[in-house]
């Protein structure tokens, strides 16, 4: 679904000051100007309502930013305000806070300050660098009211920190709005007797929001009767433009592949996923275990695009892959099952849909006589994900039934795999293997989890707390 984020912006200010003190508000306003600026160029979609003052304003305030149906609100402290004048803004709007205690200057000019001859004029400036004073204030409040919210402490110009700080809120935000519309399809069934994968549908809304469409393989299965050679040509180009197939491959296997593709992004249309989990064993339907024996390569082109697919009905490591994703990171479905101990390295990898978007060149195609113990044939895809940093992320399920984020960040490192037509990665650790493999798994995670590239875990913590669950970092 198309990203709705709509961030909410307001200062804070005392209206018994503007005609005390003047040429105040004016700068104020000014420095308001320039936050507006700064979250622009990270997010354009802004609702700023200005200095609020007065309850009145404030009132007023909480009622268009719910009515303008704003996800995050940034509340810039400008100077002094009373906690009266901002709680109803935040209290009616009902979304996360994150207020900006930015100083205008990284230090008052004490000298120049103390030379002012006019009380008056000392005291308007002594103002406009007051706005720290206020957050303890509003911090005592809001804990006091139940208002969920969250500090950054800075410097309005000049301070990368501060404004790097802003640009991850702001991509948590958008990543928990992207989940919060993204509708999940569930195809199929548990694979029998992984009791780790199954979970809570229900739970998932409550964290996450969205829609979850629960499929047939049969609607896919007669998809695929109905796409043309021409399609199947088509998309058998594609594969060779995206992927680098091996020599073993036939040609006839490719337009069985080409054609299960086709149908795949017919399903997606039909309805509108944004990411996918799918598990069909099979009992003697031949269009259906035709259909599944040839899903790999579509699902590794609907993972490259945005719209990831989760083997063995994973539900939970669909919903890791498509966090991963929308922060831009990837998000390929991976498990580890080999530590090699010499390299002090953890080989992880999957049968099944790969991220081709992330992968160290460019990705294999090889045929498979048997699907490592499931039903069928087919071909499936060989990949490592880029060299250099990696992040992993676990949807976990908890005793009790309720979801936290697991994280550990890494490197992609390069070295021999097993080439047997799987996703396959070597992974160090700064704790290294034995204690990652230990700290992970005492955390409680399903066997699968979510890889993608870069270092994100300050972003994953920062959208734990937009959507209210616990986040555990082992590295």
């Amino acid at each position: 679904m198309q990203n709705t984020l709509k961030i909410g912006l307001f200062g804070i200010g005392l209206e018994a000051y503007w005609e005390q003190f003047k040429g105040l508000k004016d700068r104020l306003e000014g420095y308001l100007s320039v936050v507006e600026a700064n979250i622009a160029k990270i997010h354009p979609e802004i609702i700023n309502l200005g200095l609020i003052d007065t309850p009145e304003k404030a009132f007023d305030a909480g009622r268009t930013f719910r009515k303008e149906d704003v996800d995050i609100i940034f509340l810039y402290v400008s100077t002094y305000a009373l906690s009266a004048t901002v709680l109803p803004v935040v209290q009616r709007a009902k979304v996360p806070v994150i207020i900006l205690n930015l100083s205008p200057e990284a230090a008052i000019d004490y000298t120049a300050f103390n030379a002012m001859s006019n009380r008056a004029e000392m005291t308007g400036e002594w103002l406009a660098f007051c706005s720290a004073c206020p957050v303890p204030e509003l911090a005592n409040v809001f804990t006091r009211t139940g208002i969920k919210f969250h500090q950054i402490t800075g410097v309005l110009n000049n301070d990368p920190e501060c404004w790097n700080e802003v640009s991850e809120w702001v991509s948590a935000a958008k990543v928990a709005n992207i989940m919060a519309y993204n509708r999940l399809g569930c195809m199929g069934h548990y694979y029998s007797g992984m009791l780790d994968i199954y979970s809570d549908l229900t739970q998932h809304y409550a964290v996450f929001g969205g829609h979850i469409e629960l499929l047939e393989v049969d609607e896919l299965a007669a998809l695929r009767k109905n796409v043309s050679a021409t399609e199947i040509e088509q998309r058998v180009q594609v594969f060779k433009n995206e992927f680098e197939i091996q020599d073993d491959c036939t040609q006839e296997e490719l337009q069985r592949a080409a054609r299960t593709s086709v149908a795949l992004d017919k399903l997606v249309e039909t309805h509108k996923l944004g990411s996918m989990a799918y598990y069909y064993k099979g009992t003697g339907d031949f269009d259906n275990e035709d259909t599944i024996s040839s899903i790999i390569l579509g699902n590794s082109l609907l993972t490259a695009r945005g719209i990831p697919v989760a083997g063995e009905y994973e539900i939970k490591n669909a919903q890791a892959m498509k966090i991963m994703d929308s922060f831009g990171a990837g998000g390929s479905f991976t498990e580890y099952y080999a530590i090699d101990f010499t390299a002090d390295v953890v080989l992880m990898g999957h049968d099944g849909p790969g991220h081709i978007a992330i992968a160290q060149g460019k990705t294999k195609i090889r045929p498979l006589t048997v699907y490592h113990g499931k039903v069928g044939k087919g071909l499936s895809v060989e990949m490592s994900v880029k060299n250099g940093p990696v992040t992993l992320l676990s949807v976990v399920e908890q005793a009790g039934g309720k979801l936290m984020l697991l994280v550990a960040e890494g490197e992609s490192v390069a070295g021999p795999i097993l080439e047997i037509g799987n996703t396959n990665s070597r992974y160090k650790f700064p704790i290294g293997a034995r204690n990652f493999v230990n700290n992970w798994n005492s955390n409680g995670p399903a066997h699968h989890c979510a890889v993608g590239v870069g270092h994100i875990g300050s972003k994953l913590h920062k959208l734990g707390q937009l959507l209210g669950i616990e986040v555990k970092q082992v590295c």
